[in-house]
């Protein structure tokens, strides 16, 4: 593994149900990115918001916003991610793509549907984990709702991680529980976790303060931003994983599951 790990994090507002609008905003707010990273982090469903308006909105891994992703990846040398709406064979997944700058990608579709806001009724759910790796750092990156779900994002024997990434639309009326699972999830995993969620209010009348963040293996904060659109790159250390690891050997002792 690489000593260390270089990501930047976009939280921003959205334009609701307007894709090309916020691939153009992106776009500017990427290039304003100076720094050397190796990530970087968009909101879920970035290029339209949290929709239920699928058969409008969806996309196939071949159109625009895929084809935009990849050569955004290819001119910044980096990893780019989030989630979109895609369809395939005839079923909507709410679908974060992870972009390299050669253009070959992994994908994760959300395993966990938000039915309290009906997306279980527009979107089919996904079935695996996806766990990357960049320098030898492994990453499983999730959405939203799946914050929630701990067993589902819980380090295991043949599938564990260094960094656990959540991409969201997470409204501003539930923010102690997204403060608080986030730092729970690493304390429990001992690993990095990284938030990256939207602002602003959407063409539901929902509003999003953002709070994203970065918290280190120990639960610690390590940059948090509430209300306002920020751009923030932040290098994450292995030193400092595998220092808690070895000092409070947790893991070791973790429960066996299998997920069914």
């Amino acid at each position: 593994m690489k000593s260390s790990l270089t990501i930047t994090l976009i939280q921003s507002n959205l334009h609701w149900e307007e894709k090309q609008s916020n691939m153009d905003m992106f776009e500017e707010k990427i290039n304003l990115i100076n720094e050397n990273t190796e990530i970087i982090i968009l909101p879920e469903m970035f290029t339209t918001g949290f929709s239920m308006n699928p058969s409008k909105l969806a996309e196939s891994m071949n159109g625009p916003t895929i084809e935009w992703m990849k050569r955004i990846a290819n001119n910044k040398k980096c990893i780019l991610t989030g989630s979109v709406i895609i369809e395939e064979n005839g079923n909507y997944y709410n679908r974060l793509v992870w972009m390299q700058p050669n253009g070959t990608f992994g994908i994760y579709d959300k395993r966990h549907l938000f039915s309290y806001a009906g997306e279980n009724e527009h979107f089919t759910h996904g079935e695996k984990r996806l766990i990357t790796q960049v320098n030898g750092w492994k990453i499983c990156p999730q959405i939203c709702y799946d914050l929630r779900f701990p067993i589902w994002n819980r380090q295991a024997n043949d599938s564990e991680y260094d960094v656990f990434l959540i991409v969201a639309n997470w409204p501003q009326r539930r923010e102690l529980p997204w403060n608080t699972l986030l730092r729970a999830r690493s304390i429990e995993n001992q690993s990095y976790v990284i938030g990256c969620n939207r602002v602003g209010t959407d063409g539901n009348g929902i509003f999003y303060a953002g709070d994203s963040q970065v918290i280190n293996p120990l639960g610690e904060v390590l940059y948090h931003k509430s209300e306002n659109e920020d751009i923030q790159t932040i290098t994450l250390l292995k030193q400092e994983i595998e220092s808690v690891r070895t000092q409070f050997p947790f893991l070791n002792d973790k429960d066996d599951f299998v997920i069914l």
